[in-house]
């Protein structure tokens, strides 16, 4: 590259402060949470609305079995929209699946009920999660992709920021699902009011449409564009990259899988533990604010000690407490326990999460980044994430255990710990 070519660029990226950066990542991954958390909070609602049936337990697993099911498209947005960042740039991409997130969204905010239009509105509801799942594919490895590019010399804190927004999205929607069920009766949700909290969500869209248009281009991806030397990023990784893929969906499984556990609570605390349907919602919303605050330190102390040296013992501490976690409110089912035992899962999760990011970055280099990110990513959470609540509720109904949950969660720790250890290992990361 020329030295003029350099100038050009260098000034092109000037104006694009690390503030601006973030929130250009970060807005589409919190929208998209934020959807996720309002799905899964307000699941008992969906189903009754959507998929109405003489058993509300199978009502429950209809709704809940949508949610899985969408996540399925994931990995197939992954390879379109990653390999669209890698080849084209990180910012169209971006730009493209926020939009698609937006559509999806509007579909749930005016979806008929199903006794106003029969077996097409749980269709459409199908529909609609297909969309923002196959948005949603090419998210995380794209944005994760443009802040470790844009801040090398932090990107533990930098891609920390991914996960701190997906605290604040699930804060607000906790937020909000706390105000509903403590303002408005069980029947006033049911008819209208569950739509308030994605109708807010698409607030979110236009003007994350516009920061990210308005952010420049990666050095990395700028400079492979100059080049014009084809890059093949799809190929590359199902030639080459096969088992840097499955390293990276072991390192979310435990973490992955504990969130979704963490947004499965207020469905647990209702059906399970009988509690009011307040109660979960208060729950989340403190793992929520344990995030927000817990999470972007954690990633700021792994650029100094490294990643891996955080995350292992974070994912040890999982592996043993999870099951009595689970013992213990199954035991005392009371608000004051339930939020004690949220605290911890939101904690352990923050010290894990909060470093993984830059983990995963650093296995993959910069030509197939945002694609094999975004596959390893898409499929991890496809398995350990959208069915983690319908495994929850399987489980429960399957064994009449209800601290049967906690095993899925052992099971993804594992994987984890495994992974981390391989990558520690062979590819020589801390």
């Amino acid at each position: 590259m020329t030295s003029s070519t350099t100038g050009k660029l260098t000034a092109a990226r000037k104006p694009a402060s690390p503030f601006r950066i973030i929130a250009a990542a970060c807005v589409g991954n919190a929208l998209e949470w934020y959807d996720i958390a309002i799905y899964s909070f307000f699941a008992v609602y969906i189903a009754r609305v959507f998929f109405p049936t003489q058993d509300p337990a199978l009502s429950l697993i209809l709704a809940l079995g949508t949610f899985a099911v969408s996540f399925l498209i994931r990995p197939l947005g992954a390879l379109v929209l990653g390999s669209y960042a890698d080849r084209a740039g990180r910012k169209p991409a971006l730009t493209l699946s926020l939009g698609l997130m937006v559509v999806g969204t509007l579909l749930i905010c005016i979806m008929p009920s199903y006794a106003a239009i029969g077996v097409l509105a749980p269709i459409g509801i199908l529909v609609a999660r297909l969309v923002q799942g196959f948005a949603a594919g090419g998210e995380f490895g794209s944005a994760t992709a443009m802040m470790v590019e844009h801040l090398p010399g932090r990107r533990g804190f930098a891609a920390s920021w991914q996960f701190t927004s997906q605290a604040m999205a699930s804060l607000l929607a906790a937020s909000i699902g706390t105000l509903l069920t403590t303002t408005l009766s069980p029947e006033q949700i049911e008819s209208w009011a569950f739509r308030i909290p994605f109708l807010f969500g698409l607030l979110v869209g236009p003007a994350g449409i516009f920061i990210r248009r308005h952010v420049p281009e990666t050095p990395e991806a700028e400079a492979r564009l100059k080049s014009n030397i084809p890059n093949t990023p799809v190929r590359t990784i199902m030639r080459k990259q096969k088992m840097l893929v499955l390293l990276t969906i072991g390192l979310l499984a435990v973490t992955t899988c504990l969130n979704y556990m963490i947004t499965y609570i207020p469905t647990y605390a209702i059906q399970t533990l009988k509690l009011p349907d307040s109660s979960g919602f208060i729950a989340t919303l403190v793992g929520g604010l344990v995030l927000l605050l817990v999470t972007p330190f954690a990633g700021h102390f792994s650029d100094k000690v490294g990643q891996l040296r955080i995350m292992i013992p974070a994912a040890g501490l999982i592996l043993v407490l999870i099951y009595p976690m689970f013992a213990v409110m199954v035991t005392f089912p009371t608000l004051g326990v339930l939020l004690l035992v949220v605290f911890f899962m939101a904690l352990f999760k923050a010290c894990y999460y909060g470093p993984m990011g830059a983990a995963m970055a650093a296995v993959f280099p910069a030509e197939t980044r945002a694609t094999g990110m975004a596959v390893g990513y898409n499929i991890g959470v496809t398995i350990f994430g959208g069915f983690t609540p319908l495994i929850a509720t399987v489980l429960i109904n399957s064994t009449g255990n209800d601290m049967a949950p906690s095993f899925w969660v052992i099971f993804a720790a594992l994987v984890s710990m495994v992974s981390m250890i391989v990558v520690w290992k062979r590819l020589g990361l801390r």
